[in-house]
């Protein structure tokens, strides 16, 4: 049971391969990466929403070509959503289409016990592959090929799921107790993404490598930007990623994630605007950030805001 990913060859291909599908990322996030699909070990994708962690696992897939198996975490998640389940309905109307039969096997019975021990020599049929409903753990380690896992958000499951998920993580395999023991077929290359909303706990660490993604430097973020929204002139860029950079400093509710900064880009792209002023920012702001109390924050301090950015668009 082996994965297969020759595309991520080494870090450097990495690096020049996901910025041809539009994810700009730096040397310690491919080197994760390119060690993970090596070592064959899951990697746990922390840092605040927005920045891309999710998107890093989609960029993967289609990086490698690899089917994208995608589990979102919540709180009560349990082995019937996320690894399997029986399909009780096909299991009844099976029953009710086999009565003639069943009528056949019961036929001379004497007794109950050796009705049901006729029975029980039955019961594994309705208890196989065929009614089984395969859950996205189950999918991913049971492709004949290697598929792209990503356990998004594994914060907001309870404690309960991580121990169900640690068997999937260092064997690749799922029990279940009417079949034993299913190995996959297949090693995925794994992504699980958390918030940072709680702790995770040692034994799930353990198995995974750590990347930690923060938001990115101005630098980077425009390279990003770039790359997303290829229409934005370069000096509007600088404009706009050096104010996003300042209102990160800011005390908000919520600070805008990468995917609203591309968002905002956009949005002055349609705009026609080539560079800032308060007017264009007070107009568009509602794509950057999400909370009225976070817009009435930073247009409270927006002539300050503009400045500074005006005298870092001139230093740089």
């Amino acid at each position: 049971m082996s994965h297969s990913f020759p595309k991520l060859g080494s870090v450097e291909s990495i690096i020049e391969s996901l910025a041809a599908e539009g994810y700009i990322c730096n040397e310690q996030i491919a080197t994760v990466v390119y060690l993970a699909a090596a070592l064959e070990k899951p990697i746990l994708v922390e840092g605040p929403p927005g920045v891309g962690k999710t998107e890093l696992a989609k960029s993967c897939a289609e990086l490698t070509g690899a089917p994208l198996v995608r589990l979102q975490c919540y709180e009560g998640l349990d082995e019937s959503k996320a690894i399997y389940e029986w399909k009780y309905g096909k299991q009844l109307l099976y029953t009710q289409l086999l009565k003639t039969q069943l009528a056949e096997v019961m036929e001379g019975a004497t007794g109950l016990r050796e009705s049901i021990e006729r029975l029980h020599s039955f019961d594994d049929v309705f208890f196989s592959k065929e009614f089984l409903e395969p859950r996205p753990l189950f999918r991913a380690i049971d492709a004949d090929d290697g598929v792209v896992l990503l356990v998004d958000e594994i914060d907001k499951a309870d404690f309960e799921f991580e121990s169900l998920l640690l068997e999937v993580l260092s064997d690749f395999q799922v029990s279940i107790p009417e079949l034993g023991t299913v190995k996959g077929r297949s090693k995925p290359l794994v992504f699980l993404t958390s918030n940072d909303t709680r702790d995770l706990s040692d034994a799930l660490k353990r198995r995974c490598l750590h990347l930690h993604i923060d938001f990115p430097t101005t630098e980077l973020e425009g390279k990003i930007v770039r790359a997303r929204v290829p229409q934005i002139t370069e000096a509007m860029t600088d404009h706009l990623t050096s104010f996003v950079s300042k209102v990160r400093e800011l005390d908000l509710k919520k600070l805008p994630s990468v995917s609203e900064t591309i968002d905002w880009a956009k949005s002055l792209v349609l705009l026609h605007a080539d560079s800032l002023d308060e007017e264009l920012v007070r107009s568009s702001l509602n794509a950057l950030l999400k909370y009225e109390d976070d817009l009435s924050t930073v247009v409270d301090n927006l002539t300050e805001l503009l400045s500074q950015d005006v005298k870092a668009s001139q230093a740089s």
